[in-house]
């Protein structure tokens, strides 16, 4: 697996890092045994980072990650964790929280130290209090060593300057917005850089859209966007590819993010994926691909406080 520096971190990411979202079975029931089995996969393949959250099945990501490293050596792999959201509407960003939710990721991780700690989905809560409070309180618990690197996450792409125009930060995930159907997050990447700051993309398939599985009942996207990408995944077919595959490769294409975090608890999904990573992209069909999603290219959706969601 090929790797890439995160910004002034000193990190080198793997191009493809491994998600536990599905760990907390956010989009199916999952079995523990072969879901632990796509950690150790995972590892085994070069996808040593691993990005969770106490809010993926409210906790219970970060219990299955604490199983599956029993054992592996810490300085292995490189793990990253959030805090703020803890539920689908309980956030909490105070200082005092952000004690709390370091030291109860640790413990259940069976760690001594987080890599990298995010703010979890800001734009569901007043953003002047992530640079007021919240990143203050995680700056001294980096100098405790408890955390090495700090950032924030979310979706609207505007959140990301709201932050960096008034503190800085060592790196930031975005989601859903480098893949085949929108790459917003493209656009930020000057000034992102402007800024010195570790860039991660997430969620390359973007839930499932730019698969050939079924959508998640939460998923926002309209039938337009629905139906405009099956078009373009039955054109794939046609061609003998999945367009996952595509997606996938498209995604960590752009040397400017440091990788591409996708996740599964079906380990054969993680090895499909890595093999995909090493296999150059059909460029004839990307083009056809990218011409049938053109009228919905960056289309977006709202997520968070409507005032949070203002467009760059």
């Amino acid at each position: 697996m090929n790797h890439r520096p995160l910004g002034r971190t000193g990190l080198n990411l793997p191009v493809l890092s491994f998600g536990a979202s599905s760990l907390g079975q956010e989009f199916r029931q999952v079995d523990l045994t072969e879901a632990i089995r796509s950690v150790h996969v995972a590892l085994d393949l070069g996808m040593n980072f691993i990005d969770t959250s106490p809010f993926y099945g409210r906790g219970m990501s970060e219990c299955l990650l604490g199983v599956a490293l029993r054992g592996v050596p810490r300085d292995s792999y490189i793990l990253g964790s959030k805090l703020g959201r803890y539920a689908g509407t309980h956030f909490d960003f105070s200082a005092r929280r952000v004690i709390e939710s370091v030291d109860i990721s640790l413990q259940r991780m069976g760690v001594d130290h987080l890599d990298i700690m995010l703010c979890h989905d800001i734009e569901f809560v007043e953003m002047q209090q992530i640079v007021d409070e919240t990143l203050p309180a995680l700056r001294k618990i980096q100098q405790s060593g408890k955390v090495r690197f700090i950032g924030i996450s979310g979706y609207p792409m505007n959140i990301f300057k709201f932050v960096l125009d008034q503190t800085d930060l060592d790196v930031v995930l975005s989601y859903n917005h480098y893949t085949l159907q929108n790459t917003m997050l493209g656009e930020l990447v000057p000034y992102l850089k402007s800024k010195n700051v570790g860039i991660m993309n997430a969620a390359p398939f973007s839930a499932r859209l730019l698969t050939n599985a079924e959508l998640p009942p939460w998923h926002k996207a309209t039938p337009l966007v629905r139906e405009t990408c099956q078009k373009a995944a039955r054109l794939c077919s046609q061609n003998g590819v999945d367009i996952a595959q595509l997606a996938l490769q498209y995604s960590i294409a752009n040397e400017d993010l440091a990788t591409c975090i996708v996740g599964s608890a079906n380990p054969e999904n993680v090895r499909n994926w890595a093999t995909w990573a090493n296999q150059p992209i059909n460029s004839e069909l990307l083009n056809d691909v990218l011409a049938i999603l053109k009228p919905i290219h960056n289309w977006f959706y709202i997520e968070g406080r409507p005032e949070n969601n203002d467009k760059i």
